[in-house]
């Protein structure tokens, strides 16, 4: 439980501060395109930790490491609280991002090594409490404490959370020596290059379309450093017998085809909680609380359905529930792309629902799909690609989803501006609506330039959903052809590995 509250606190704290980058801007006179950094020095330093952790807990021990994240997450989150500049901010990030990173692998590891195998299923309900409900309650609890209380509330929010957390790990974790030696014969060139590789490639994908992708010369230098030195990683990490992560994992028929659906996971739970957002305060004018409320409903009812996956799973096969789960997620994203100027909140709140019965059953399952034919031994390199896939498969399609919605809004548009021409009396009609209303012919064309943009941008938000739905898609895919998870592996028996 301690490992699950530290894991539901790193995760939460990727989305929190997104409803409330308007208020940390002001207060530290930073643009919109500066504030950006605010979220993606949380995300750099947390993707480099990730694979670091199962290595670190050898070193230092679960229980020492984990008190040791957990008391220095907390320092840090006090830290963003006091910034007075937007460079403090950004360094206090990176440190909440790099002490957090391990908390989310450390809470999947926990469950494989300390949980009994007929009680894994429930510690996988756990974990996908932390990793869906988190995101979606993320906006709406930033918005909530920044219009009550103050943007700095939302770094406080960490610290009751977090001592509990630290007095359960003192309890239940028992002490190991440090393995000293293990420094020794770490492998430090597989470190370099993983650091430096995942490190470029979310800037890379964080700030490419900021920056007109492959024509800023900051952006292909990232891509290529990124290239070369994830390259040079695999090929270290492939020729040494005790590497920094087993890579030969992704051979193993269930976990290699998870890994896959775990990418589309990323793309449609980041992906969605990305552009719906978007969408609402661009097309319908939504304030930060009432967007919160919208993804509330992708949140709230998880709580209610994830309980009853380790149930279900007894009776039917865990490969068929998450094949399901991602049906109906990638049918409530196929649903979201009918989006007209009259399609809003109540609307979306429906298929927020689809999206949450989806969600559980995908998040409880696939973990366990992937992990039962593994060895116990490879339980860290397990939990460190997976969740670091997951986040590289958010962050690639927020990236997609971010230039897709740009490129086609101005395709769109040029398509419809084609159809507004004098001789339309469709369009002469309008004009003399508007310039009846408005007073003057130059406000009528005013206001039809708007609502052409706005028509465009609803259209690039259907292709993104789209997106999203077919990404979804392949993910199912995928999982329908892993094995089945032997006899025992969901029930009280033990399962035959």
């Amino acid at each position: 439980m301690s490992v699950m509250l530290g894991a539901f606190m790193a995760v939460l704290d990727i989305q929190i501060t997104n409803a409330s980058l308007k208020d940390i801007q002001g207060a530290l006179s930073a643009t919109l395109e500066e504030g950006s950094w605010i979220s993606t020095s949380y995300l750099v330093a947390e993707i480099i930790m990730i694979p670091l952790s199962a290595w670190l807990v050898q070193v230092f021990g679960a229980r020492r490491m984990a008190v040791w994240v957990s008391a220095l997450f907390l320092i840090a989150s006090l830290l963003c609280s006091t910034a007075w500049n937007l460079e403090s901010m950004i360094v206090f990030r990176a440190f909440q991002g790099f002490t957090g990173g391990a908390l989310i692998p450390l809470a999947f590891t926990m469950t494989l090594i300390k949980l009994p195998e007929h009680h894994r299923a429930k510690g996988m309900a756990l974990f996908a409490v932390t990793a869906t409900f988190a995101p979606a309650i993320g906006p709406t609890l930033g918005g909530w404490l920044t219009e009550s209380f103050g943007w700095e509330y939302i770094f406080y929010i960490n610290v009751p959370p977090g001592l509990l957390m630290i007095a359960g790990l003192l309890y239940s974790l028992e002490k190991k020596p440090t393995q000293w030696s293990m420094l020794n014969t770490a492998d430090y060139p597989g470190i370099l290059t993983m650091a430096l590789g995942l490190g470029c490639l979310q800037v890379f994908l964080e700030e490419g379309h900021r920056n007109n992708w492959l024509e800023s010369d900051f952006i292909v230098g990232l891509g290529s450093t990124a290239l070369i030195s994830l390259i040079l990683f695999v090929i270290l990490q492939f020729s040494r017998d005790n590497p920094l992560i087993n890579l030969r994992i992704l051979g193993n028929r269930n976990f290699g085809l998870s890994s896959i659906s775990s990418v589309g996971l990323g793309i449609g739970l980041y992906g969605s909680v990305y552009a719906l957002p978007l969408y609402l305060a661009q097309i319908q004018g939504y304030n930060a609380m009432q967007i919160g409320e919208v993804i509330m409903w992708m949140g709230a009812p998880q709580l209610l359905i994830i309980p009853l996956v380790p149930l279900i799973m007894k009776h039917i096969s865990p490969k068929w529930l998450c094949a399901f789960g991602f049906a109906m997620f990638g049918f409530a994203n196929f649903a979201s792309g009918v989006l007209n100027p009259d399609f809003a909140g109540d609307q979306l709140n429906q298929i927020q629902i689809l999206r949450a019965i989806g969600l559980p059953f995908v998040m409880v399952t696939l973990s366990l799909i992937a992990t039962v034919y593994l060895r116990a031994e490879d339980a860290g390199s397990a939990g460190s690609l997976f969740n670091i896939l997951r986040n590289l498969g958010g962050a690639i399609g927020i990236a997609l989803i971010a230039t897709l919605i740009d490129n086609r809004a101005k395709t769109y548009f040029d398509y419809l501006r084609e159809a507004l021409v004098p001789s339309n009396p469709q369009v002469a009609e309008r004009l003399s609506f508007w310039a009846d209303k408005l007073g003057s012919e130059q406000a009528a064309l005013a206001k039809l330039s708007e609502m052409t943009h706005q028509q465009a941008a609803i259209m690039a938000y259907n292709d993104a959903f789209h997106f999203i739905g077919i990404a979804l898609g392949i993910s199912m895919l995928a999982v329908l052809f892993t094995r089945h998870l032997p006899a025992g592996a969901t029930s009280g028996t033990s399962a035959a590995h």
